[in-house]
């Protein structure tokens, strides 16, 4: 589904990513983790061409797309939902319109604009927000407007960077399973970036690790289950005492 091969990322001198080559299965979830500047979001954003590689290739089902130009990069980026960390949202703009903006650039019609941004607002439990702006909305609110907006196009890939850090662990629960839903109900391939080893434990099945901008190790793992990661204040007196600490910084 999702293949780069030796792709370098440089920013002046500093190679922020070095000739990594990765493929990631259609169907999967896939978790990118590692500590604060090993290049995991960097990555991410070089699946979709937010940033394009210096070398190397950028497949999506078998089409390379740092090759691609106009039009034909725009159909393929519609396969590409992106969840961002800080929301995205649009501040004048409702709840409704928010998701909206997405299919106007697909210059869908306006009756099924209306009809498909109703049904991923249901999706998300927020049908009853529409006529809402972000910010009367929660962090875990404003995430999920992101997540509808992402998938109101029907993409065949979800890229999460860091879509939890901002949220407390119950609305972290929550948008988890989200994306697990969105992954099981429409076979979406997931990228999730994270630096909470116990958000990429819940979903991923496979975890590629980074560091200095290279593929330390990629792992196969047994996803422990969304309702496993949900923290109460004994899970955080447990942690406590134990000296756990699930988070890379």
């Amino acid at each position: 589904m999702i293949t780069l091969h030796n792709v370098t990322k440089r920013y002046g001198t500093f190679k922020a990513i070095q000739s990594i080559s990765l493929n990631i299965k259609a169907g999967e979830i896939h978790g990118i983790i590692g500590a604060s500047g090993a290049g995991k979001s960097t990555l991410l954003r070089m699946m979709n061409l937010l940033e394009k590689p210096d070398e190397g290739d950028v497949i999506i089902n078998n089409k390379k797309l740092n090759h691609l130009k106009g039009k034909e990069i725009r159909h393929i980026r519609q396969l590409l939902g992106m969840i961002f960390q800080g929301y995205h949202l649009v501040g004048n703009k409702t709840v409704f319109d928010n998701v909206a903006v997405a299919l106007e650039i697909a210059k869908i019609t306006k009756k099924d604009r209306t009809e498909r941004v109703m049904e991923s607002l249901r999706f998300v439990g927020l049908e009853t927000y529409k006529d809402q702006y972000p910010s009367q909305l929660s962090g875990g609110q404003k995430q999920r407007v992101a997540i509808a907006r992402a998938i109101v196009n029907n993409p065949k890939v979800l890229l999460c960077d860091e879509p939890t850090s901002a949220l407390d662990s119950k609305t972290t629960t929550e948008i988890l399973e989200v994306l697990k839903q969105i992954n099981q109900q429409f076979n979406v391939t997931i990228v999730i970036v994270s630096h909470e080893l116990e958000v990429i434990r819940s979903l991923a099945e496979r975890v590629t690790v980074m560091a200095d901008g290279q593929i330390y190790d990629v792992v196969d793992i047994e996803p422990t289950g969304v309702n496993k990661f949900e923290k109460g204040a004994a899970a955080f007196v447990e942690q406590l005492k134990s000296g756990g600490d699930t988070n890379l910084s």
